[in-house]
């Protein structure tokens, strides 16, 4: 009987660590604009040996000289197996992505008329009116 709740409680853990209550960002290759494909499926087969894709991708960073340095940091990780090749290849869809990334902050801070909404003007709550 112990057997079988120790049994029950290692096959419960493992559904729960399978199923992440986050739902990541990763784009699916098909969704990555053509020109970046390429160097999408090397930042996807590189980053992914030490951490999830989400981990970057849903970081909010959109700074290049931030990933520049970041990537610089992964490169020098024991067995990352990032050459100076594939960091020209991450950076390049960093970037890409980046582009986006900034894109679609700013379309988020357009108010529905089309305005722009000023970032500083909060109301009393912190809140955006």
């Amino acid at each position: 009987m112990r057997a079988i709740v120790l049994l029950l409680c290692v096959a419960g853990a493992a559904t729960l660590l399978a199923c992440p209550g986050e739902r990541s960002t990763e784009p699916e290759a098909a969704s990555v604009p053509p020109d970046v494909r390429a160097d999408y499926a090397v930042f996807a087969v590189r980053c992914s040996k030490c951490h999830s894709l989400a981990r970057p991708l849903n970081s909010g960073i959109d700074d290049d000289g931030y990933w520049k340095t970041y990537v610089a940091k992964m490169r020098r990780q024991p067995g990352s197996g990032i050459s100076a090749d594939d960091s020209v290849a991450i950076l390049r869809f960093l970037h890409a992505f980046s582009l986006d990334l900034r894109r679609r902050k700013s379309q988020s801070l357009e108010a529905p008329d089309g305005s722009a909404v000023d970032p500083g003007a909060q109301g009393p709550s912190g809140r955006l009116p």
